[in-house]
């Protein structure tokens, strides 16, 4: 069975969806938790294309060589000089025609495999500081209000999208005199103004917004490094209005693990 590009890149484009999904969890680099059953049906589905293609592709070329080899029995076969003469030039067309029907792919063909072995071999990071840096996310509702209580006990554990929204919206100031933790990753303005991110997904990363929280009182670590910050929320300025901004002044910085989920959902 000779192998065939198309056969081979469903089957590395089959195994990759696989690795990533069904033997890691490196898929919730690039599409939410819920997500995962479709790539891997999608995964094994692609595979079986891929063998049925490969397996098709040979029983075919199996049956051109079986026709070509009768042909060559007849031809020998045949003992009158002017049906010979035409019978062989009856059978050059077949022949030919039976060329055309089954040229070679280009070896340049194969070349198409590369990405896929990249993906199988090297899957893509997830989304990081240079994508936070082109999106600010819009997360919290129009308008100020106010927001329920923080939880009881110090430092309170936030997701980056609610310390935003109750930093820009919050009427009651709830984070007043709270400590707060949040956990994401860095990234840096040209000015040295550092801060860290999420991205947060509705379905998948190609509709991933940016969550950025300012970090001041600390220096600032290398650019995508996953941190922990613990400190208390700035006041900037009045609620709802293009001064009021997600600050936080920092008493501890801590380098942690990127964690398996690296997005913050809705």
């Amino acid at each position: 069975m000779r192998l065939r590009p198309q056969g081979v890149l469903l089957l590395l484009c089959g195994a990759a969806l696989l690795r990533i999904a069904l033997f890691s969890e490196l898929y919730l680099r690039y599409v939410k938790e819920g997500l995962r059953p479709y790539l891997v049906i999608s995964g094994v589905a692609l595979i079986a294309l891929g063998l049925v293609g490969m397996i098709s592709r040979g029983q075919e070329g199996d049956e051109y060589e079986h026709e070509a080899h009768d042909e060559d029995e007849q031809e020998h076969e045949t003992h009158d000089g002017d049906a010979q003469e035409a019978y062989a030039g009856h059978g050059q067309d077949t022949h030919t025609g039976h060329d055309h029907d089954h040229t070679r792919n280009p070896r340049i063909a194969w070349l198409l495999t590369a990405p896929a072995l990249a993906l199988l071999l090297f899957p893509p990071p997830a989304l990081g500081s240079y994508s936070a840096g082109r999106e600010e996310a819009r997360v919290a509702a129009q308008g100020t209000g106010t927001f329920p209580e923080l939880p009881a006990g110090d430092p309170v554990d936030l997701t980056l999208g609610a310390f935003a929204s109750r930093a820009e919206w919050d009427t009651g100031a709830s984070m007043k005199n709270r400590t707060v933790r949040l956990t994401g990753f860095v990234t840096r303005d040209d000015d040295g103004t550092w801060y860290i991110a999420r991205l947060l997904v509705t379905c998948c990363a190609a509709d991933a917004q940016a969550l950025k929280v300012e970090i001041r009182d600390a220096g600032a670590p290398a650019a995508d490094a996953w941190v922990t910050v613990t400190g208390t929320w700035r006041p900037t300025g009045k609620p709802g209005s293009d001064a009021a901004r997600p600050v936080l002044d920092a008493a501890s910085v801590k380098r942690v693990s990127a964690p398996s989920d690296p997005y913050e959902k809705r």
